[in-house]
């Protein structure tokens, strides 16, 4: 059973434009598509709409771990959490890790997301194929975002 999800792109942006749209959640609302409402602080959770077609009944729920500026923004969450009525809480969260290194010309991020292990085990195969696709629609969208 694979436990995490690994996505690296090169990114041609410098890492200060690349931590701010990770770090600012207006910015991050607009390439990951969701509508944040609350701050980025560590420990602390940050919510909103997803504006994905098809997914905009769900509600983004993260509780932020780390904001080490420029080199590290994670947080936690329930994976493909997407059934209404459905209380996720009582699950283990996946960790999802956002890690910068400045490279000639721009950036390089590495986006993992860990702990699929720990998900009950009917959830296991959906919550990791769909975010498996999840990361490498979502390293394209900040790459285009912070290339613009």
């Amino acid at each position: 059973m694979e436990d995490r999800i690994e996505r690296s792109v090169e990114l041609n942006a410098p890492i200060e434009r690349v931590w701010r749209a990770l770090a600012d959640p207006e910015q991050f609302g607009s390439w990951f598509r969701a509508k944040i409402e609350t701050p980025f602080a560590p420990g602390q959770p940050a919510n909103g709409n997803i504006l994905y077609p098809g997914y905009e009944h769900i509600r983004w729920e993260v509780t932020i771990q780390r904001m080490d500026e420029p080199r590290l923004f994670s947080f936690t969450w329930h994976p493909f959490a997407i059934e209404p009525g459905i209380d996720y809480s009582g699950e283990e969260p996946t960790l999802v890790e956002f890690r910068l290194q400045p490279i000639e010309g721009g950036t390089r991020l590495t986006v993992s997301e860990s702990g699929f292990s720990k998900l009950p085990a009917h959830r296991y195969a959906d919550a990791f194929r769909s975010n498996s696709g999840g990361w490498d629609a979502q390293v394209d969208n900040i790459k285009a975002y912070v290339e613009r």
